[in-house]
Formats: structure tokens, C-alpha cells, sequence
């Protein structure tokens, strides 16, 4: 049996096929320029053998509906799911699951109802998650189906640390509250990490720090999300791509009344010119890393920005836990880029955290620790696999829902 795993944007569709027995990787796939006639998709195959084989089609797409059955076809003709009886389950990637949804639930005509009231707090990525649940549900009516949320993995922060303090009537009428995001991920890493660790995932506390163009460092207890730094939206926290995180709550009416800018060019300002592209034009870390190399103020300004506040947040996160077992990076960032590892952890020695430069830059499996020997703290760099893990809570909530697997094991 086979899962597939899909994650629906407005115009384009990214997706996995996994056969369960093993957990094998049998496929992944990007469909691009939906709604239009130069649409485009480009599968990679992995063959028995280890190799992969890469190929490219296109053909005009003018919705969604015809998207999923062009990657349906391809999908027969390559033979990695020639009949929708071998698919075990579809999982779906939701970002925002507000506080209804606590954990992974099987899609039918509530659960999607439920999401097109959420849709509010994620106007941009909601909507085309909760479309790409309605088309393969048509197209694969008796394939169970299960929506994965991004929010859920914090479902656990205690209120303390979830609630903003504004009035209570904001929360109990309009869900103005702290939700966090990349919950996908900071989950497959705490488990990874415990089990590197030679530890049960409730026995772990940890700093995790998803590092990429958009990211969010969490507080991990006993295998719980106890805080996070990303808050009722993604634009929270940490220093990003192209978002602000954290400023002072005053600044967009300075701009209104100041700069004469109306709250949707804020909006748009904080979402999309901040951060990282706000201060030196770019926002890929390579290119800023290459070009603080070369001598910009600006890249380099950037860069120790982004570094500070990450190191201000593993700070706070310490205090909240007490006892912590790893600071774990992950993400593309967080994956590649020594340099930034080691800008993050400098002069955190006094908190157990020293990392060796040549274990640093050889870092690359799957799980690495690049502390120096005799560490107090270990520092971790692990490969998230997000899809892996939408996969794996599908599988596992179908088995729930048909009585396959005890319910009182599950987290």
C-alpha cells in the first residue's frame, strides 16, 4: 500500500508517494502556472536500485481538478500508483488549524466546512489546502483522507504562553491567540532527536530551530511544544526571508500617520520587503553570506541580525525549560549554512553550547552533532523531512479511525 502526501497552493501543487511497508520514497512532484497554458509538471522517480530518474511534462492546466488528473496520469504511465486501490491514504499539508484542530483529522464535510471558517487567519494558504482536499476528494472518493496541520504541534503551549495580553473578549470571540507554525517539522525533529538520543520523545527537551526563509524556533518539553516564537500569524519572531519578526507593536501606526501608508501596504510592507530583503535587497542567506564576504555593510548587518535574534530566543527557551538535551537546527538554512551555526552559537559558551568548527562544516547526514567533545549541551543538525512526517500522522490517523492501532499509545 501506498500514501501520498500533498501540499496545494494557489497555483501550484507540490506531492510525495510513499509505499508503507519500509517507509520507501517512490516519488515527488512540483505542478506549476495552474490556470494557465503553459503549465508545467516535473516528477522524480526513485528506482530499486537507489538511482532516481527525472522527467518533465507539460500542458495547459486551467484549474486544479485538471492539475490532480495530469498528475494522476503521469503517475499511472510511470506506474507508481497505477490504480487508486493502492493508495492507503492522501494527506494534506494545512497550515492553520486554530484552536479546533489539535491534531491530524480525517478530511470529510465538516472538517472542511471547519477550515473555510479558519480561513481568515490564513487568507493565503488556507484556501488552496482546503481546494486541494475538495478536488481529490472527487477524483479518489474512496481513498481515506487526512488533513495535517502546521499549528498542531503546538497545540500543547499552556496558556501562559499562548495568550497575547489583550482584552479576553479578543481571544473568546475573534481567536486572537498565540498558534505557532512549522509544527510539521519542529515534531519530526524532536523525534528524531529523542531517538538519537536513545530517549523516548517524552523524556527530550529541546531548542529547535527551523531556519529558512521563513522561521520559528520552539520550546520542547517532555516531547511537548511549550512555546514558540511564530504567533497567531507567521509573521512572529524571528528575523525571516522577507518578514519583520518581532517589532515594536506601535510601528504600523507610526507608518500610517507618519509615512501616510495604509494598512494593507503595511501588511505588505512587514510581509513581503522585511527582514532579511528589508535590510540588504536579498533574502537567499547564500548570497548575503557571499556578499557580507566581499565587504556589504548592508549583508553583513543582515546577517548578525538574524543571528542575534535567534541566539536571544535559544536564550529565553533555556530559561523556560531549565534542563534542555540539545539545541537542534534544521530547515534549509539550518541544514546548510555553517556559518550561520556558528554565528548563532558563538558566545553562548557559559550555556553549555561550543561547537567544533571542523564537525560544523562537515555536517550532512541525516542526524549530526557538532558540539565539541566534553559539551555540556549537545548541538544537533538534522534533515527535516516534513512530507515523511505528513505521511507517517496519516497513516497513523486512518489506523486510529478504523481501530488498527491503540488510540492511548498515540502523543
Amino acid at each position: 500500500m501506498k500514501v501520498a502526501v500533498v501540499n496545494c497552493g494557489s497555483s501550484s501543487i507540490k506531492y510525495e508517494v510513499f509505499r508503507i511497508h519500509g517507509w520507501v520514497r517512490l516519488a515527488e512532484g512540483l505542478i506549476e502556472k495552474i490556470g494557465g497554458a503553459d503549465g508545467r509538471l516535473r516528477q522524480r522517480r526513485w528506482n530499486t536500485d537507489g538511482t532516481t530518474e527525472e522527467r518533465s511534462y507539460r500542458q495547459p492546466l486551467p484549474d486544479h481538478r485538471e492539475a490532480f488528473a495530469f498528475m494522476a496520469g503521469v503517475n499511472r504511465s510511470d506506474r507508481i500508483i497505477e490504480h487508486e486501490s493502492e493508495l492507503f491514504g492522501i494527506g494534506h499539508r494545512v497550515v492553520h488549524g486554530g484552536g479546533q484542530f489539535r491534531k491530524p483529522a480525517l478530511v470529510d464535510d465538516g472538517v472542511i466546512s471547519a477550515l473555510k471558517e479558519l480561513a481568515p487567519l490564513a487568507p493565503l494558504h488556507n484556501p488552496p489546502n482546503i481546494l486541494g482536499m475538495e478536488v481529490t476528494r472527487a477524483l479518489f472518493p474512496h481513498v481515506p483522507q487526512v488533513a495535517v496541520f502546521d499549528t498542531a504541534f503546538h497545540h500543547t503551549l499552556p496558556p501562559h504562553a499562548f495568550h497575547y495580553a489583550v482584552p479576553y473578549d479578543l481571544y473568546a470571540e475573534h481567536h486572537v491567540r498565540r498558534y505557532g507554525f512549522h509544527g510539521i517539522s519542529h515534531s519530526y525533529v524532536a523525534t528524531e532527536a529523542s531517538r538519537h538520543l536513545g530517549k523516548g520523545p517524552a523524556e527530550v527537551n529541546l531548542v529547535t530551530l527551523h531556519l529558512g526563509n521563513g522561521a520559528s524556533a520552539a520550546a520542547v518539553q517532555n516531547g511537548r511544544s511549550v512555546d514558540t516564537s511564530m504567533g497567531m500569524t507567521p509573521l512572529e519572531g524571528l528575523v525571516m526571508g522577507t518578514r519583520c519578526g518581532d517589532i515594536d507593536p506601535a510601528l504600523p501606526f507610526h507608518l500610517m500617520r507618519h509615512a501616510g501608508m495604509s494598512a494593507e501596504k503595511v501588511e505588505v510592507l512587514l510581509e513581503t520587503r522585511s527582514g532579511l530583503t528589508g535590510i540588504c535587497g536579498m533574502s537567499d542567506m547564500r548570497e548575503i553570506l557571499d556578499q557580507a564576504a566581499k565587504g556589504s555593510d548592508r549583508a553583513s548587518l543582515a546577517v548578525e541580525m538574524f543571528c542575534y535574534r535567534i541566539r536571544k530566543y535559544i536564550g529565553a527557551y533555556i530559561a523556560v525549560l531549565g534542563r534542555v538535551d540539545a539545541v537542534v537546527f534544521t530547515g534549509g538554512i539550518g541544514e546548510n549554512a555553517s556559518a550561520i551555526r556558528e554565528r548563532v552559537c558563538r558566545g553562548l559558551e557559559h550555556m553549555g553550547i561550543s561547537i567544533d568548527d571542523q564537525k560544523n562544516a562537515s555536517a550532512g547526514s541525516r542526524v549530526t552533532e557538532i558540539q565539541k567533545d566534553g559539551a555540556s549541551m549537545k548541538v544537533l543538525v538534522i534533515r527535516t523531512d516534513e512530507e515523511w512526517e505528513i505521511a507517517r500522522q496519516t497513516v497513523q490517523t486512518i489506523e486510529i479511525a478504523e481501530g488498527r492501532r491503540d488510540v492511548s499509545a498515540e502523543r
